[in-house]
């Protein structure tokens, strides 16, 4: 008998995924003429410098550059970045890997940005399950992507999602597991949320 848990389906997911994407010149003037012709042009280009102590006009000074200011991130938002760690795409994955700051999100509510990977869904609207990816690249989820690249979407209780190929905002608890892996043992995901809200 199949299991329908959302393990499964999310590997049935990857499935479809993986099957449907299988993608010095010498010199000619006269040694004193040229030597007579450039002290003509570096006389041409020198300019005055101001008297030692003189400050320079308004017109000659630069006018600073205004500072850049970073809007603020609202509590418990968080990026792909926060959730990345040091590891190469030909390494196999060990959960020694993520460091201690992924590690404090466990369980935690959050809202992240990102895109629905059109291929783990199969409906426009009254989306269940999805993968989350930090961009609209296929190559985000799958073999030969980077893990903490996508993040494992159910929806909870009667809240759902619509498909939009614009980014979006998902709100909900952030999950370490080990639960998504492929037949071999290697891993398809290790981060998960259940979500409350998709905007």
């Amino acid at each position: 008998m199949l299991s329908h848990s959302p393990a499964s389906s999310m590997l049935r997911i990857a499935t479809c995924w993986i099957f449907a994407s299988t993608v010095v010149l010498p010199l000619t003037a006269a040694p004193i003429e040229k030597e007579k012709g450039q002290e003509e042009q570096a006389a041409a280009a020198t300019t005055e410098r101001p008297a030692r102590g003189v400050r320079p006009t308004p017109t000659d000074a630069k006018p600073a550059a205004p500072p850049r200011r970073m809007p603020p991130k609202r509590k418990g938002e968080i990026s792909f970045d926060t959730i990345l760690f040091e590891m190469d795409k030909e390494d196999d994955y060990d959960p020694s890997m993520v460091t201690p700051e992924i590690k404090a999100l466990q369980g935690k509510e959050v809202t992240i940005r990102g895109f629905i990977l059109p291929a783990s869904v199969f409906q426009q609207v009254g989306i269940k399950q999805f993968v989350l990816v930090r961009d609209n690249q296929e190559c985000c989820f799958g073999p030969g992507a980077a893990l903490y690249d996508c993040i494992m979407v159910k929806m909870t209780g009667d809240n759902s999602a619509n498909f939009s190929t614009r980014p979006v905002a998902v709100k909900g608890k952030f999950q370490l597991t080990e639960k998504y892996k492929y037949p071999d043992g290697k891993y398809l995901a290790i981060y998960e949320m259940e979500a409350t809200k998709v905007e």
